[in-house]
């Protein structure tokens, strides 16, 4: 069995029949994202995980392209709903330096380590979300690019967390990985998962598939970020998350080992890094 470690399954109209094509494909469990259309409306990834026990789980969260709600009713919404048992984590969380109309950085920063509080003090890790300026329009690297450096988004985030988060000891996951080899490394160092997406089945995506065949194995996982990033060859098509067979196959097939394999992994790494998660004997 697989499991998605990151979807948006509250975008669905017709959930029940993601959720059964899901399963048919031999998708086990989903981690239900929720960020909402805001934080108003974060809770509905919840409300998916108590209505489907057996199958979703659910994570809360404010987006860095919603930092600015990042407001003190906001963030005890999120405090409050952390404590559900079926929320396992906060996020998706970090900071975006892409879309030239996104909250400021200080801003973005402001409402990240404001979560990232929130985690530590419900101790449940976090999934993150980080997008460079590299591939921006020019008015998007003029806002954000720190003396023209284009990974100003992962410096920024490196740092944060070694001040706000790796001082707690819990672990969290980089979502959609899409940096280089040394972010990975310093992500791992910082005690995080690597959780790769339909992006690294894309051709020029060789930077990713690089980091996703040499990565260790005990710190992998797979997801959809359904309906987003749909993979080869399925791309121009409404991702789901039946759909992470291509990606598993794809990084199995860039690891050397059986797809098979692959899911039997990304299941024990993602159990590992929420116990709940693990059925019962």
């Amino acid at each position: 069995m697989l499991i998605d470690s990151h979807c948006h399954l509250d975008d669905y109209e017709d959930l029940p029949a993601v959720l059964a094509n899901a399963q048919a494909a031999g998708v086990g469990t989903l981690l239900a994202i929720g960020i909402g259309d805001g934080p108003d409306t974060m809770h509905r990834a919840l409300d998916i995980a108590h209505a489907y026990p057996d199958q979703v789980f659910a994570t809360v969260g404010i987006h860095p392209q919603e930092a600015h709600q990042a407001t003190p009713e906001h963030l005890t919404k999120l405090r409050t709903l952390a404590a559900d048992p079926r929320c396992i984590a906060i996020g998706e969380i970090g900071l975006d330096y892409y879309h030239a109309d996104n909250p400021d950085v200080a801003v973005q920063q402001a409402a990240f380590i404001a979560q990232l509080a929130i985690a530590a003090e419900a101790r449940k890790p976090i999934t993150i979300h980080v997008r460079t300026s590299e591939l921006a329009t020019p008015a998007a690297k003029a806002r954000y690019e720190a003396h023209g450096n284009p990974d100003a988004a992962w410096d920024d985030l490196l740092r944060i967390l070694a001040d706000h988060w790796t001082p707690h000891a819990l672990p969290g996951i980089m979502h959609c990985f899409s940096g280089n080899a040394a972010q990975a490394a310093a992500s791992i160092a910082a005690g995080f998962y690597l959780s790769f997406a339909g992006n690294v089945t894309y051709p020029r995506s060789t930077t990713i598939q690089s980091v996703a065949a040499s990565a260790p194995a005990d710190r992998i996982l797979v997801e959809t970020d359904a309906p987003f990033l749909t993979p080869i060859p399925l791309r121009g098509q409404q991702n789901q998350p039946a759909h992470i067979t291509h990606t598993a196959a794809l990084v199995a097939a860039l690891r050397g080992i059986l797809p098979e394999a692959l899911a039997a992994q990304t299941t024990a790494n993602f159990h590992t890094l929420f116990p709940t998660t693990k059925p019962s004997a």
